[in-house]
C-alpha cells in the first residue's frame, strides 16, 4: 500500500441527498461525474497515487468507478475500499450490491474496518480514510451528516479538502 503522503481519500453523499436522487442520467448528475473526475485528475497531477473511498450508495461508488477507469491514463494509482462492515449493502437494492460487488473487485486494497455493524461504525469508516490521507475530495455544500462530519475533521486535522459541490452554481 501506499504512503499517507501519497493518498487520497474521498467523502460524498448518498443518493437521498442528491437533487437527481439516483437518476444517473440526470445532466446535473452528469455534470458532477465530469467536475469529480476533474478533481481526481488534479490530485494525481499532485502526485496523488492512492486513493480511499468508503463504498456507499452515491457519490462513493461514482468516485469508485471514475478512478478504476482513470487506471488506463494513470496506470500507477490505486483503489482502496475502505468497507465500514461486513453487512454495508445488505439492505441495498440487488442492482446496487451487484454494483458495488464488481467495483470491489477491481479494487486494488480493500480494509474491514470494523467486523460488525455498530454505532459509530459509518464515522469510524471515515475517519480511517482521512487519518490515512494527505488530502480529501469532497462532494459536499454544507449538508448535515456525515459528509459534513467528516470534511471538519479532515479540516481539524489540517488536510487540504477538495470541495466539489453537488450542482455548480
Amino acid at each position: 500500500m501506499r504512503g499517507r503522503q501519497t493518498a487520497c481519500a474521498f467523502t460524498g453523499y448518498r443518493p437521498q441527498k442528491l437533487p437527481w436522487l439516483s437518476d444517473e442520467r440526470d445532466p446535473r448528475c452528469v455534470d458532477l461525474k465530469r467536475r469529480l473526475r476533474a478533481a481526481i485528475e488534479d490530485a494525481c497531477r499532485c502526485e496523488m497515487e492512492h486513493f480511499l473511498c468508503g463504498m456507499a450508495q452515491g457519490c462513493d461508488l461514482y468516485f469508485a468507478e471514475l478512478v478504476l477507469e482513470m487506471k488506463r491514463d494513470w496506470p500507477e494509482i490505486t483503489l482502496e475500499a475502505a468497507v465500514p462492515c461486513p453487512t454495508q449493502a445488505d439492505g441495498w437494492p440487488v442492482e446496487d450490491r451487484e454494483r458495488r460487488q464488481r467495483l470491489l473487485a477491481g479494487c486494488d486494497y480493500e480494509t474491514m474496518v470494523q467486523e460488525r455493524y455498530g454505532p459509530g461504525c459509518m464515522m469510524r469508516r471515515n475517519r480511517y480514510m482521512v487519518d490515512h490521507a494527505a488530502m480529501v475530495i469532497a462532494v459536499y455544500d454544507g449538508q448535515a451528516g456525515g459528509t459534513r462530519r467528516t470534511v471538519e475533521y479532515a479540516l481539524r486535522r489540517g488536510l487540504p479538502v477538495v470541495l466539489v459541490p453537488p450542482v455548480e452554481e
